[in-house]
């Protein structure tokens, strides 16, 4: 971590911090639950499932909280979407089932489906045997690259279907973009791996540490020794702002250091700057915007290139940002970071402006704001480069895996999903290409 300014002065106490980093939605009580289970309407054709990228039977897991049967209400949740813990706290509900919810309308809010969700997996009665069986053995062994949300929900899947499993993950844990990726108020006290600790109970599934395609295995080589393989091994590399002084101290990755923030035990160690400026515009720009104040920063900014109407982030995601403190500054596009090899002092941005035709353009008037942080949240891309250069499946126009309807690749015994394949990035979308692409390969086979 190259961040050159570690303002002590403006720090906080470490009891402010460990509160700043406590649960950012406290789950509901049980007269909430009941308050909020009730509003549902249990509508037929309800449309918050077909909003639910994994079908889950909301109305159903809902009324089963109405009548009192919530581990019943778990497992139902849990049948659709392995990772319905973790989806219940870092999805998007607002503008996914929420958003569809028939009673989200101008005089009503929502039913709170994501709390309701957590609320039911949270309970899943474990003194009772497992809730998924395991089918008898196949013979059949199937390779997963990556142990993130999609390689998770594709072994379970392929478990309870009774066939072998290994788990190739680069990483020391498990877990990809939830144990690595999110911001830390969103998934609290480990929550990640005693999810994954969960997931494993089915039985079937080895997962093998320090195993990156590319560097430690080949893909030739794992379809030489398993009968099918999926790919999920997410985006690895960053965009780059391409301006000049990019390369001084103080210009860190936002990705690389949420990484650290999530993996750090005692979060005062981190270093944090006075004046922070976040480049981007969707959920890890918020994400680290909201967590450098709730380190410390004095000031944080927020600047994009296009109007805020046009930002990644869903609304929720932006007030959230505000009711923390962090400032907006949009139509603004960078052109150079000014500072020197102790770190840096200044960002320069363009005003921008929509011309006749709509498109985006940079005018004269030059916007300069004071820094001695700035974080790079403007996207990942995929990498093809692990896949190597012989035999490997075929990209699509965005340099991105392309897939079938069945999750499979050109390579007819190779399936992929999450975020190494065209799609929205999202956690509970990872899951869906899991679960599909598990399936596909157990019908194949």
């Amino acid at each position: 971590m190259s961040i050159a300014h570690d303002i002590q002065s403006n720090r906080l106490l470490d009891t402010e911090i460990d509160n700043n980093f406590s649960d950012m939605t406290p789950p509901l009580t049980d007269k909430q639950v009941l308050v909020a289970s009730e509003r549902c309407l249990f509508c037929y054709d309800a449309p918050c499932i077909d909003a639910c990228p994994t079908d889950i039977d909301i109305p159903l897991f809902i009324r089963k909280i109405n009548t009192g049967n919530v581990h019943g209400a778990a497992k139902e949740i849990l049948s659709a979407n392995i990772l319905g813990g973790s989806c219940a706290r870092v999805c998007p509900t607002e503008t996914l089932c929420e958003q569809a919810c028939v009673r989200n309308t101008c005089e009503e809010a929502p039913v709170e489906i994501g709390r309701l969700q957590r609320y039911a997996v949270d309970r899943l009665d474990r003194s009772l045997p497992y809730p998924f069986t395991r089918e008898s053995d196949t013979g059949k062994h199937i390779a997963i690259i990556g142990a993130g949300p999609a390689g998770l929900a594709c072994a379970h899947q392929l478990a309870r279907n009774g066939h072998q499993v290994t788990i190739y993950e680069a990483a020391a844990k498990s877990g990809g973009l939830n144990e690595y990726g999110i911001a830390l108020y969103k998934l609290v006290d480990d929550y990640t791996q005693k999810e994954i600790e969960f997931v494993l109970e089915i039985g079937g599934i080895e997962i093998k540490y320090g195993q990156a395609l590319g560097r430690d295995i080949s893909l030739k080589q794992l379809r030489d020794q398993h009968d099918a393989v999926f790919i999920g091994i997410g985006m690895s590399n960053v965009n780059a702002l391409n301006i000049p002084g990019e390369e001084l101290a103080g210009v860190e990755d936002a990705v690389a250091y949420i990484r650290d923030l999530r993996q750090e035990s005692s979060l005062a160690n981190l270093p944090v700057g006075r004046r922070v400026i976040v480049i981007g515009a969707g959920m890890t720009a918020i994400d680290i915007a909201v967590q450098s104040k709730k380190l410390g920063a004095e000031q944080v900014t927020i600047v994009y290139r296009r109007a805020q109407s046009a930002m990644g982030a869903s609304l929720h995601e932006q007030e959230l940002a505000l009711k923390n403190g962090v400032n907006f500054v949009c139509n603004a596009q960078p052109t150079q970071i000014l500072g020197d090899d102790s770190g840096i002092t200044t960002m320069e941005f363009n005003r921008t402006e929509l011309d006749e035709s709509g498109k985006l353009i940079a005018t004269d008037e030059i916007i300069s704001l004071e820094c001695d942080v700035v974080f790079k949240a403007i996207g990942q891309k995929f990498s093809s480069s692990p896949l190597g250069s012989d035999d490997k499946p075929t990209l699509d126009h965005r340099g991105r895996i392309s897939v079938n309807e069945n999750y499979q690749t050109s390579l007819s015994d190779v399936f992929a999903g999450g975020d190494c394949i065209n799609g929205n990035d999202l956690v509970v979308e990872a899951v869906d290409h899991g679960n599909k692409a598990a399936l596909a390969i157990h019908h194949q086979l």
